[in-house]
């Protein structure tokens, strides 16, 4: 692996209800070289996105971070004041492109004084300095410059996700996270946007953290992929190891719930059965209620995370037993 930029360890993210603390990340760590892309998959509600919102300290309540360490640069930042991460980190080392790009930008301010923002606030410029800035911006993503006199509601949806990524990149961090950048929008403006982030990963030698439940599209541009399951890592691995050779029963059943054009015919497959309630998670593996190959120490001990061959994670008894 190249340098080290992002080392997470034992993370912890709580929310605390009426009804009880849901654990949405629960004890989760992994890695990110520099220039690295790495994508996280899973079901919905497994914590993917809470995972995204705990890098940048944006959790939002009644969540909290509740334990574990994030390094950044070698550096925890779980342990810096707010206004120290949120001058010196926050959007210049680690930015996020936000799930719903509608949502992320207020409709009533014209996109390039959005965009402007950030500069003006981060970097000192003056406001025609920022539009000019903002106005490049643009055009590094694909859009006319002058789009920056347009609102929000004068976009269309792949349009709009062009801005949030030209926001994202305007300090030129690091780290990008990017919550499911292709939502709602139609295949052929999906292959748009992905291309567009394999240009400027390869141009700007960016990490990205890619999340989504698309398994295709974290095989079209992830060089390593974590698969979560109800707020846990269970398997984590490159691309090329974990698409050709699955070990953890969930990752497989995922992998072959996608249908094929390149090879025969095969007989997809379904996961049976609802994620667990993460307020009282089921005891031993999370996943056993749902899996065939459940057996004796499944329902009563968590699996440790084994290296099954170098670089390759997973927590399974079927393989900590060995």
């Amino acid at each position: 692996m190249s340098e080290v930029i992002l080392d997470v360890q034992g993370l912890k993210t709580y929310f605390y209800t009426s009804k009880g603390i849901v654990k949405a990340v629960d004890n989760v760590g992994f890695k990110i070289g520099r220039g690295e892309v790495l994508g996280i998959a899973g079901e919905s509600g497994c914590g993917k996105s809470t995972l995204g919102f705990s890098l940048i300290r944006l959790v939002p309540p009644p969540g909290r971070i509740v334990g574990g360490r994030i390094n950044f640069m070698g550096e925890d930042i779980l342990k810096m004041p707010e206004e120290e991460f949120r001058t010196k980190v926050r959007w210049k080392g680690i930015s996020m492109v936000f799930q719903g790009a509608m949502n992320a930008l207020n409709p009533v301010y014209t996109v390039g004084s959005q965009i402007a923002e950030v500069l003006m606030l981060h970097k000192g410029l003056s406001k025609k300095e920022a539009l000019e800035e903002a106005a490049n911006l643009l055009k590094m993503v694909g859009l006319d410059p002058r789009r920056i006199r347009s609102y929000p509601h004068e976009l269309s949806g792949g349009m709009k996700q062009r801005v949030v990524i030209a926001m994202a990149l305007a300090l030129r961090p690091s780290l990008v996270i990017a919550d499911e950048p292709t939502t709602a929008l139609d295949v052929v403006v999906q292959a748009q946007i992905m291309n567009l982030l394999k240009r400027l990963q390869r141009e700007l030698k960016m990490s990205i953290i890619l999340i989504t439940h698309d398994m295709s599209l974290i095989a079209e541009i992830a060089d390593k992929v974590a698969i979560m399951y109800a707020g846990k890592i269970v398997e984590i691995g490159s691309s090329d190891r974990l698409f050709n050779n699955p070990l953890h029963p969930y990752t497989r059943a995922l992998i072959n719930s996608i249908p094929s054009l390149r090879k025969e015919l095969k007989k997809l497959e379904f996961i049976p059965g609802v994620p667990p309630d993460l307020i009282q998670p089921p005891p031993g593996c999370r996943f056993h209620p749902r899996c065939k190959y459940v057996f004796e120490p499944c329902n009563k001990e968590e699996p440790p995370m084994v290296e099954v061959e170098p670089g390759h994670f997973v927590s399974c008894w079927l393989y900590a037993k060995r």
